[in-house]
């Protein structure tokens, strides 16, 4: 069978790129490469809750584009960063870095600014084809904030961020039109943490917390009556022991399996002459980790990506896109074993962010 990937770019000019992967030849292939507006590059792109829709974290905009099939993908609609005044002006470092999508109505699209005047979240309706609409709200974090990963729980009534300026890990209530209220807000466990992704269990009782600086993964429990994270003092390593954490790597993404029975994350190499990794745990039915089952090199440092992207429908495969030297590779993961079995080189400037499985 075929299966259809999109990845975006981390720098102009902007375009989204369609792969295919056939998992019985066990071959990737470019398919398509669509050009969107040139100063609007992806660094975050994810789906609608139908597939029918792309938003993406689009530089100093939130972009949406609506799919029609896998090679067929139409710019639909644009919006400006909210909250602090200047994160939309062309002359500061402000980015949108990440963008997440309401898989329950109502369907909004929620992002998080990075760098400087990065204090607020942005949340943003959408039409009745899904296309990004209206700013309907500029929550507020703190202003040294830098939010990079957000997820939803199970019920998609409490929405969990990783402030990795701040060093924080917060929670927001999600209200009956889709504005998010304030719960709480608590510090890293170490100072040196710097949390940057977050990923919840199926079951909605743990929370992992990835540390971009601490090369580590951090477990939390959810608390029953306040639904807020509690860290359980358990920690994986996301690098192997020995190695230098500090300036010389930095972790990346964490993502459950379809089943929820196994957890990946990985970690980038912060220059071109050493490697990232990507770490597997096996997971229990409550979402405890088991076991970490390996700490495996990827085949270089990942750049700014390394980004894993399990696939939606199974265990067994798993995307990894680079954008030091711009690659899209495929993983199968059985018997809790790791081997790359398909891999395609675009070479192109600033590719290589996270893959989406379409179908």
């Amino acid at each position: 069978m075929r299966h259809r990937l999109m990845v975006g770019t981390w720098t102009p000019p902007g375009r989204i790129y369609t792969v295919e992967f056939d998992d019985e030849a066990l071959t990737l292939t470019l398919v398509k490469k669509t050009a969107i507006p040139e100063d609007e590059p992806i660094s975050w792109l994810t789906f609608d809750h139908a597939k029918k829709n792309i938003y993406g974290a689009a530089m100093k905009k939130w972009s949406s584009f609506a799919v029609q099939s896998a090679t067929d993908i139409v710019h639909t609609t644009s919006q400006p960063l909210g909250g602090h005044p200047s994160a939309s002006q062309a002359d500061t470092n402000t980015r949108a870095i990440f963008v997440l999508a309401a898989k329950k109505p109502p369907y909004n699209v929620y992002g998080n600014p990075f760098y400087d005047y990065a204090g607020y979240g942005n949340v943003f309706s959408v039409d009745a084809n899904g296309a990004i609409e209206r700013n309907i709200q500029n929550y507020e974090y703190a202003p040294n904030s830098g939010v990079h990963g957000m997820v939803f729980d199970p019920t998609e009534t409490y929405l969990y961020s990783a402030d990795l300026r701040a060093n924080k890990i917060w929670t927001h209530k999600k209200e009956e039109d889709g504005r998010l209220t304030l719960v709480d807000c608590i510090d890293a466990p170490s100072p040196d943490d710097h949390p940057r992704w977050v990923a919840i269990h199926p079951s909605g009782a743990y929370l992992y917390v990835l540390m971009e600086a601490g090369n580590r993964l951090g477990v939390y429990v959810i608390d029953e009556h306040r639904h807020v994270p509690v860290f359980t003092r358990i920690t994986y390593p996301l690098i192997p022991p020995g190695l230098p954490p500090r300036n010389k790597y930095r972790a990346d993404v964490v993502f459950t399996t379809q089943s929820g029975k196994y957890l990946f994350a990985t970690s980038r190499g912060n220059s071109f002459d050493i490697t990232g990794y990507i770490s597997a745990f096996k997971l229990g039915p409550a979402g405890n980790i088991e076991r970490q089952l390996f700490i495996n090199p990827t085949p270089n440092s990942g750049g700014h990506s390394n980004a894993v992207s399990p696939c939606d429908w199974s265990d067994e495969w798993l995307a990894l896109t680079d954008d030091q030297d711009g690659f899209v590779e495929i993983y199968r993961f059985r018997d809790e074993y790791l081997a790359r079995v398909a891999r395609v080189d675009i070479p192109e400037k600033g590719f290589g962010m996270n893959a989406i499985w379409y179908d």
